[in-house]
Formats: C-alpha cells, sequence, structure tokens
C-alpha cells in the first residue's frame, strides 16, 4: 500500500504566480446566481418526487391547470352577476 503524499499549497516550479492574474474572491458570484435557478425543496415536499423531472412535469401539470382555469375565467359571460328581475 502506497503511502499517500503531504498536501502542499505550494505552485509547481514551473508555476509562478506572476503567470496569473489578480485573485478576487467571488469575482463570477453576481453572474452566476443571475443565470441559476436553484429551488431547494422542503424534505416533506422532496419525498414525494424521486428527481428534477418529476419536479418538472408536476409544475407543468399546475401551470396548465392555471391557464385553462384563468382562460375560463376570461371568457365567462357575467350572465351569473345579472340580477334577475322578475
Amino acid at each position: 500500500m502506497k503511502k499517500a503524499k503531504p498536501v502542499t499549497d505550494d505552485l509547481r516550479a514551473e508555476y509562478k504566480r506572476s503567470d496569473f492574474g489578480k485573485l478576487e474572491r467571488g469575482k463570477y458570484y453576481e453572474r452566476i446566481k443571475a443565470s441559476s435557478n436553484v429551488v431547494v425543496l422542503d424534505d416533506e415536499v422532496a419525498a414525494y418526487f424521486p428527481n428534477s423531472a418529476a419536479v418538472n412535469k408536476a409544475l407543468h401539470s399546475i401551470v396548465d391547470v392555471a391557464q385553462k382555469a384563468s382562460a375560463q375565467a376570461r371568457r365567462s359571460t357575467g350572465r351569473g352577476k345579472q340580477r334577475r328581475t322578475g
């Protein structure tokens, strides 16, 4: 069994620190934050979904139902609101 080599933070001899640009912590943080969409589910909810495809399928179904309900509400004639006289 081989012994593990000790980990060092030193650069290899062929690299020089001057070869690299200025180091900046979090340089791309805002760009990544803007382009990513990570959603964390509660444990109780996540238990119902085995993977992200199942979550997406369920959400697409909800969107479809909401759109259909919205379309039906817009097509309403308003007759139910009129007061009957007679």
